[in-house]
């Protein structure tokens, strides 16, 4: 039977990936790549968990930022567990394999609400700055 997802259990797999997302980090060919694989997935999400990614793309969004240089008021650790999240929802291990109907998307929206927690107050500033910079939003 699959481990459920908790706090303790999110946080502790964005802990592992944040040293593979330096990496990506540190390679735009693969950061542009990642990013793009996630902007699809999240698009072929079933209707019913639309709701519950709706702030991934606004995630997706500040590390594009940041990435480009066009937003760096940010720490280098939330970018880090932000793409680390990305990297746990695409890779093909979960906890609760993505063919299990309904539960296998669960944990995964677990690990990004998780991520989206514990980013909320960098991901509502780049939010602020983004709208006075009219910038295009997902």
């Amino acid at each position: 039977m699959a481990e459920p997802i908790n706090t303790e259990k999110a946080q502790q797999l964005i802990e592992e990936g944040v040293a593979q997302a330096q990496e990506i980090l540190n390679d735009p060919t693969k950061i542009k790549d990642l990013l793009q694989q996630l902007q699809e997935q999240i698009k072929n999400l079933p209707d019913t968990f639309k709701g519950a990614a709706a702030n991934v793309p606004l995630m997706i969004d500040m590390v594009t930022a940041y990435v480009t240089k066009e937003y760096t008021e940010v720490s280098p650790k939330v970018i880090g567990a932000l793409v680390a999240t990305f990297l746990y929802l695409l890779k093909s291990r979960d906890l609760i394999p993505d063919a299990i109907p309904v539960l296998g998307i669960a944990d995964d929206l677990a690990v990004a609400t998780f991520a989206m927690t514990l980013c909320e107050p960098e991901l509502k500033a780049y939010a602020e700055w983004r709208e006075t910079h009219q910038l295009p939003q997902a």
